[in-house]
């Protein structure tokens, strides 16, 4: 006899009593079958319910041959009778995610005709593909009619109806179904055939947000929170808003402009410097003119360590070597000669100073992980 689903007839029980009927060994542990039960087993899109029988973990919960397993890393024996009790944190956070996609699901579908053709409820976000893409300011029109379908408080219904019932009616469903279908209406929302658990009444969901959404599938792809979880990403946000609020000193709603006129201000900076950085490699371009290779150690951005080195290159009548860094973190190079045939050179000095990198023969990049007198020396050793 078939286990009976006990959360089909009251999504809302958290304990029970029931028999053990079957109890065998698996790769992971022991695999039990009751007579009756609470646990959800993962189906539908939904994982399953984890929780305890007597004090005994149940770890994960499936459906095999129409039985329902619940696995566990203890047996118990067969015709025990024992309490189950499922994680009600973990049930209550799955029925408002699934509940909240069907609600913004059906209302996708009824608005654009789109087809929900993929759903992945995962440990801190869900993601729903759509066969069609959607404008992000119809998104937020779509979000402020899902959380008033969720205030208004409207019951769930759960049917089971005939073939010919079947038939007619206009339910969501990603294959054609025939024979026991099990029919998931939120009134004026959606109508979808579904095996999962849900809450009894949209206001039980809490909250819909849609957080994200991006091009996939040829379509979209929407990352969204209900419930608990809305709730727990309202607060992080809030907190790190909070925390750019001091630093800026600005009030929580005027975070995003504070920030804006920072970056304006650090572009005129980063220009100035840019200015700065320029006038100095001027000056050493003319003051290494005709004195010969140059190993220049500076603190410059790495359009500039380049600059400085094509410059001085072509004008100091010989290599021309720009590291920028420290021995702690490694240092990055640039080094060119006109017209001259660097390959052999950087690549021994690579092997020597534990470097990497490579470019045009006359022109090179890279990084080594040395201390400055190691450098010197090498060169040294190399050029004289």
């Amino acid at each position: 006899m078939a286990t009976k689903r006990l959360f089909y007839k009251d999504s809302f029980l958290k304990t029970f009593q029931a028999k053990v009927e079957e109890c065998r060994q698996s790769k992971k542990g022991y695999e039990i079958r009751l007579d009756q039960t609470v646990f959800y087993p993962e189906g539908g899109g939904q994982p399953c319910d984890m929780g305890t029988l007597d004090q005994v973990r149940v770890m994960d919960v499936q459906e095999k041959d129409g039985d329902i397993w619940h696995s566990t890393k203890e047996p118990i024996e067969v015709g025990t009778c024992v309490t189950g009790e499922i994680d009600w944190e973990r049930r209550l956070d799955l029925m408002q995610q699934h509940s909240g996609e069907h609600i913004v699901s059906g209302m996708i579908h009824e608005r654009y005709g789109y087809d929900n053709i993929g759903f992945h409820m995962g440990e801190e976000t869900i993601t729903v593909d759509f066969d069609g893409e959607i404008p992000e300011e119809e998104l937020k029109e779509i979000e402020l009619e899902a959380n008033r379908y969720v205030w208004e408080n409207h019951p769930l219904d759960i049917s089971w109806p005939t073939e010919e019932e079947l038939a007619v009616l206009p339910y969501r469903s990603k294959k054609e179904l025939s024979g026991d279908v099990r029919i998931v209406t939120w009134p004026g929302a959606d109508i979808c055939a579904c095996c999962g658990v849900h809450v009894q009444h949209s206001g039980e969901v809490g909250q819909i947000m849609l957080i994200s959404s991006q091009r996939a599938k040829g379509g979209v792809r929407i990352e969204m929170l209900c419930g608990g979880r809305a709730l727990t990403y309202s607060n992080r946000v809030k907190e790190q808003n909070r925390e750019i609020s001091e630093m800026l000193s600005a009030k929580w709603n005027q975070t995003a402009a504070a920030v804006k006129k920072l970056q304006e201000e650090y572009q005129k900076i980063k220009f100035q410097m840019v200015g700065l950085e320029l006038q100095k490699i001027a000056d050493m371009v003319k003051e290494k003119a005709g004195q010969g290779d140059q190993i220049l150690f500076v603190d410059m951005t790495p359009d500039g360590a380049r600059k400085l080195a094509t410059d001085v290159m072509e004008t100091c009548g010989g290599i021309c070597a720009v590291f920028c860094g420290d021995e702690k973190s490694g240092y990055r190079y640039v080094i060119g000669e006109k017209d001259g045939d660097l390959r052999g050179f950087v690549k021994e000095m690579n092997q020597r100073l534990n470097g990497r990198g490579g470019g045009k023969p006359f022109f090179v990049q890279g990084s080594v992980q040395a201390s400055e007198e190691e450098i010197r020396a090498f060169f040294q050793e190399k050029r004289g």
